[in-house]
């Protein structure tokens, strides 16, 4: 069994740039249906996509 194949390895979950403060979010079992369409890393940042930072 590889490193990167453990159960609850998180390094091998896939990450993206949050639409509104920038930072990396990673993949959440709660996303897994809609990573896709996943764009903010909180409410905090989708009620604020419209305001700058």
């Amino acid at each position: 069994m590889s490193a990167a194949a453990f159960k609850g390895n998180k390094a091998a979950l896939p990450s993206k740039p949050c639409a509104g403060c920038g930072r990396t979010m990673s993949w959440r079992k709660k996303w897994r249906a809609s990573w896709d369409a996943v764009q903010y890393c909180s409410e905090r940042c989708r009620r604020r996509k419209g305001k700058a930072a």
